[in-house]
């Protein structure tokens, strides 16, 4: 089974936590601080690997990990770092944040390997906040935390020309005649299942690249069928070929046909609808004298309208060349710059703020509670308590820091006292 997309949850590491430990050796009973710092915790990293076209790796496994540090040790022993853990993907997979649908990455052109979320960084030991009013730091800097994200990655090949068409009518003969590639051609009502990539080379002229997408039906823009599969596999191609019957053996309107699959590409993004496309009147072998002549329709109905009919036969070969001639020449006119999908969505922007650390200790009488922690100690240093708007100022900081939810799980009641650096506060809710 082909998988072009997917739905994964991917994790990067937590960052170690900081270690609290004091120097005890002999003839220095009241060594400093000496808490190691925590290792930093693993990223999850994109990388193209050129030997894989489609995403069934993902398809049984939707839980990715990096590893998270270490924590640090006494002696100030640096955590282990966490390792990274390397996703790869074929080139052309572009990866969404699932809830929002906005772009993280594009794994083609020059981007072959992308960081998508950063480990935590490893919190800072004890040994970082020793200072002269607090020479013995019980606390040190737990690690960030790790982040999550649920990615969507959607495989959208890469080619210059895209074959579009009804089921049936002949894009897979047309594609082993020009390339070198070998798609199943069969009778099959249900089509291709799998965009098939060629390189058609031309005498005097540079080569391109040409996928087949799988059959359009109406109503595939609204994902009826597998439509909207097969539709996201053209948005990087620069020109399209409609292929259509132009025998009609199988009772359909290749008029109609050519509208149909046109007004599909205009409700699913009406910017690949106006790129440069040209109309394979394709099995003229099988065309009939008697009656109106198929092709002559398509002309009158299309080239007004600034698109080339080429009447072509894919088995025998006839009219194939000038096709392949005239849509070299669309290709030179157009952009040559790869379709690039930009980032929209930026993982580090949904980030966890400073985590800084702070100790709550209840002493004997469990009336009285102390709280230290260097950003409470520096804090203290620079707010006029004494004034009502700065009183309130650090009162916001001590409930968005989660102090006060950590004094209440301590067990603060009203009236109880709060000792913080010299200060002294009643408890009131």
């Amino acid at each position: 089974m082909f998988a072009d997309r997917a739905k994964i949850i991917i994790r990067s590491g937590k960052g170690g936590d900081g270690h609290v430990s004091f120097r005890r050796e002999l003839y220095v009973p009241n060594g400093g601080p000496d808490g190691g710092d925590g290792g930093r915790g693993g990223d999850v990293i994109f990388e193209v690997d050129e030997g894989l076209n489609t995403l069934n790796e993902f398809r049984h496994k939707r839980k990715f990990s990096a590893q998270n540090g270490e924590e640090g040790g006494k002696k100030r022993c640096h955590g282990k770092d966490g390792k990274d853990i390397v996703l790869k993907v074929p080139e052309g997979t572009v990866i969404y944040e699932a809830e929002s649908g906005k772009v993280i990455a594009d794994m083609s052109g020059e981007n072959r390997r992308q960081i998508i979320l950063k480990g935590g960084r490893g919190g800072n030991g004890n040994m970082h906040y020793a200072t002269a009013t607090m020479q013995v730091p019980k606390y040190a800097q737990p690690g960030q935390p790790a982040q999550e994200l649920e990615v969507r990655l959607e495989l959208k090949v890469i080619a210059d020309v895209g074959l579009v068409g009804y089921p049936n009518v002949g894009k897979s003969t047309f594609l082993s005649r020009v390339t070198n590639a070998q798609p199943k051609i069969a009778n099959y009502h249900f089509t291709t299942l799998t965009p098939n990539l060629g390189v058609v080379d031309l005498d005097g002229a540079d080569g391109f690249v040409i996928a087949d997408i799988p059959g359009l039906i109406e109503g595939a823009s609204e994902g009826v069928g597998l439509g909207h599969q097969f539709l996201r596999h053209i948005e990087r191609t620069r020109v399209m070929i409609h292929i259509v019957d132009a025998a009609s053996t199988e009772g359909r309107d290749p008029v109609d046909d050519i509208y149909k699959i046109n007004a599909e590409l205009e409700a699913y993004n009406p910017e690949i609808a106006s790129r440069p496309q040209v109309i394979a009147a394709n099995k003229i072998d099988v065309i009939y004298p008697e009656g109106e002549d198929p092709v002559q329709r398509l002309r009158d109905e299309f080239e007004p309208k600034g698109i080339k009919v080429f009447p072509i036969s894919a088995v025998t070969g006839k009219g194939v060349k000038e096709l392949l001639y005239d849509v070299k020449a669309l290709l030179d006119q157009t952009e040559k710059e790869p379709i690039i999908f930009e980032q929209e969505f930026f993982p580090e922007d949904v980030l966890i703020g400073e985590n800084l650390p702070y100790t709550v200790e209840v002493e004997e009488d469990s009336h009285t509670f102390i709280v230290e922690g260097p950003k409470i100690e520096k804090m203290l240093g620079y707010t006029n308590l004494d004034s009502e708007k700065g009183f309130a100022f650090f009162q916001r900081f001590l409930k968005d820091g989660g102090i006060l939810e950590d004094l209440e799980k301590a067990g603060i009641q009203e009236g109880d006292t709060v000792r913080m650096y010299g200060f002294e506060f009643d408890y009131y809710k």
